[in-house]
């Protein structure tokens, strides 16, 4: 029989992935709308071409993700290091 602790820490551990992935995606949704308008500002016939993102948004998105965790994360982690975590 799983203990109580074990089925907490999977339960977490399902939730954060849940919750991670639907940051991930908003992020991604986010990042790609903002491309999409500022190409359609500048050249009007691009609404009709599909944007195939570069290796550099790759990286540039991989920043933007690294920022946003450390925004939302940090009070958590420095919380848990005082704490000896």
């Amino acid at each position: 029989m799983i203990s109580l602790l074990t089925q907490e820490r999977l339960l977490g551990a399902a939730l954060g992935s849940v919750l991670t992935g639907v940051v991930v995606l908003e992020q991604r949704k986010s990042i790609y709308k903002s491309v999409s308008e500022n190409q359609s500002r500048f050249s009007p016939q691009s609404q009709t071409t599909v944007h195939i993102p570069k290796k550099e948004s790759g990286i540039e998105f991989a920043h933007l993700w690294n920022k946003s965790v450390d925004q939302a994360l940090g009070p958590v982690i420095r919380s848990l290091g005082t704490r000896g975590w």
